[in-house]
């Protein structure tokens, strides 16, 4: 197994109150970054840095047909009630080994910290286990602390961008999205219809939980103008799952660099 405890030819800049030392090897490094903290505020900002060498991808919650998503673990913190990871909206890569979902050269993963009692120190440890692929996919593991510090951070630009690309909820109705089967076949195709914004655009659907591993959605024709439809079989369902049966899924709208995400019933 790869693990981030190796020294790498990244580079190690010197250790700052905001940002823990890079835990790394020789094909990616991980570090956690806080963001400005008054000292008394209710949710922290901070954020899980990934950098990648070239050619080298990591992935998002959901992986798509190959992969392994991000493992995050915060147990250990100090003063930590919740650290709720963000997820920016991913690209979809296409090679011999099917259709992947995440990030080539960094990402940084927003993370929403809860404090048990405010206005007191708050310390983030973070193990993470992820994957990095190149051709071949391999384990790999992080370890990173850092302590908030009071007054400014020069990570808040760098955690802002982070979140702008995280996908904004939406209800079905106003993002103008349906879903519905249109066969009746033991893995049922499904018919995604929404609006065409005149940019490249880009589904992604997951199941209720993380046992699920649907197919990623594909363009289909047929589509009236100013819309769009995409399709997708019913299968990757858990065992003992009816893909007849109404269950609830979501879907990951990326235009151009908007993305929002949609939870819709699947009657």
């Amino acid at each position: 197994m790869a693990t981030a405890c190796a020294v790498m030819t990244f580079g190690a800049p010197a250790r700052a109150a905001d940002a823990s030392a890079w835990s790394d090897d020789s094909r990616s490094a991980i570090r956690l970054i806080a963001g400005s903290h008054a000292g008394s505020e209710q949710r922290l900002r901070a954020g899980v840095e990934v950098k990648l060498q070239p050619g080298w991808k990591t992935y998002w919650r959901y992986p798509g047909d190959s992969g392994v998503p991000p493992r995050f673990d915060f147990t250990g913190s100090d003063n930590v009630l919740r650290a709720k990871v963000l997820y920016p909206a991913p690209h979809l890569f296409t090679d011999e080994t099917g259709n992947s979902l995440g990030y080539k050269t960094g990402v940084i993963f927003p993370i929403e910290v809860t404090p048990k009692q405010p206005g007191k120190p708050v310390t983030l440890r973070l193990k993470l286990d992820y994957a990095v692929c190149e051709k071949l996919c391999i384990p790999a593991e992080g370890r990173a602390e850092v302590t908030f510090g009071s007054g400014q951070s020069a990570n808040d630009a760098a955690l802002a961008a982070a979140e702008a690309k995280v996908p904004k909820p939406m209800k079905a109705t106003e993002a103008g999205l349906s879903a519905r089967r249109v066969t009746n076949a033991a893995k049922p195709l499904v018919d995604v219809d929404l609006p065409a914004s005149g940019k490249p655009t880009a589904l992604f659907v997951e199941g209720p939980s993380a046992e699920w591993a649907l197919p990623i959605p594909m363009p289909a024709q047929g589509a009236p103008a100013g819309r769009l439809h995409f399709g997708f079989e019913l299968d990757g369902l858990p065992p003992g799952v009816d893909p007849k049966a109404p269950f609830e899924l979501t879907f990951t709208v990326v235009e151009g660099d908007r993305a929002i995400e949609v939870k819709t019933h699947l009657d």
